[in-house]
């Protein structure tokens, strides 16, 4: 993996870590889902335009 990659997604983790402080542990396991995916179908397209 490369930095543009880590980066971002460390940030991520931090921003939603820091969000989730009020959120119930169902919602927040959804946010975490929904994010992984979104990431996932980000490097999934990013690899099939190279």
């Amino acid at each position: 993996m490369h930095l543009e990659i880590i980066v971002p997604l460390l940030m991520g983790c931090a921003l939603l870590w820091w969000i989730g402080r009020g959120m119930g542990w169902t919602t927040r396991l959804m946010v975490i889902a929904i994010t992984l995916v979104v990431i996932v179908g980000i490097l999934l397209v990013e690899r099939a335009i190279r």
